[in-house]
């Protein structure tokens, strides 16, 4: 494995990394994601982050880690993936002609340091038609992403403002997970 481990199978979080030149492994660790009773979305995102880089510098205790979780929150409540095709019809219609905040966790970690981020972008999505969650849910686009739609894809047509990060809704805020990398590689 190389000095730095993705824990992360998404492909989103590794073209991110790649874009900026960023040469890494990836690992994906396996651990329970479930909502504590009355966690919010970002305690949620950053213990996950965070226990998904403690098990895989388990493994890989020389490597640094960079772990992530992504999670959306409308009034307080935490919006995950879709469960099957109705699921993905509430998740829209309750963000539909709204504005919805995307929340990141980032943890970077070594034998020597942790850091952890939580990063907030606000997205606003336009009324959906029927009509529109119908022929979104065709694509295929929507399973297995937080919210039910991924913004670099289709659904970019669906959202006419975002405030914040733009890679942090893709799954990866870019800018804070190379700030916290560059303070966890000097602590050595």
């Amino acid at each position: 494995m190389a000095n730095i481990i993705l824990a992360s199978s998404s492909p989103r979080r590794k073209q991110l990394l790649e874009q900026v030149g960023l040469v890494f492994d990836t690992f994906s660790p396996d651990i329970d994601e479930s909502v504590l009773n009355g966690e919010t979305a970002q305690s949620y995102v950053l213990r996950l982050a965070e226990t998904k880089a403690k098990v895989v510098l388990e493994q890989f205790p020389e490597a640094i880690v960079i772990a992530a979780d992504t999670s959306l929150s409308l009034n307080q409540y935490i919006i995950g993936k879709p469960e099957s095709k109705q699921h993905a019809f509430e998740i829209w219609s309750a963000l539909s002609g709204r504005e919805h905040r995307v929340i990141t966790g980032v943890c970077v970690a070594s034998k020597n340091k942790i850091q952890t981020i939580a990063v907030h972008t606000q997205v606003e999505i336009q009324h959906l038609s029927p009509e529109d969650m119908e022929q979104y849910w065709d694509t295929g686009e929507p399973i297995g992403k937080a919210g039910a739609y991924a913004i670099q894809g289709y659904a970019a047509q669906y959202i006419p403002r975002i405030v914040g990060s733009y890679s942090n809704v893709v799954g990866l805020p870019l800018h804070e997970t190379m700030q916290l990398l560059n303070t966890v590689m000097k602590s050595g």
